[in-house]
């Protein structure tokens, strides 16, 4: 079964984005698990049993982060769909982050 990590760095600042809160959930919207993003921008573990095959999304509380630093921001949650298609993989959702964009690809 998959396990799931998750990093997200604020460009703007050019630092980890400490504070933010990520949800994991199903394909079909249901939260899985959460966490909070830690003092280097890592959520290590959602709380939930390692992923079995499928489709997920990983969903970043975007605007509450920039709103802490009284940022205005055009994306109040950023979602990232992803599929897991080895169950024995680790999966790794990284997120670069900036008030007006944002990328993401397949981390390792």
């Amino acid at each position: 079964m998959s396990t799931l990590s998750s990093h997200v760095l604020d460009a703007v600042d050019g630092r980890p984005a400490t504070g933010v809160a990520v949800e994991l959930r199903s394909a079909t919207g249901e939260v899985l698990g959460h966490g909070t993003t830690d003092d280097d921008g890592r959520v290590r573990d959602f709380g939930v049993p390692p992923l079995a095959a499928g489709d997920y999304r990983v969903v970043f509380a975007s605007g509450d982060y920039f709103a802490t630093k009284g940022t205005p921001t055009f994306y109040p949650t950023v979602e990232i769909p992803f599929t897991v298609s080895d169950p024995g993989a680790h999966y790794h959702v990284p997120l670069l982050l900036s008030p007006f964009a944002y990328s993401t690809y397949r981390g390792s």
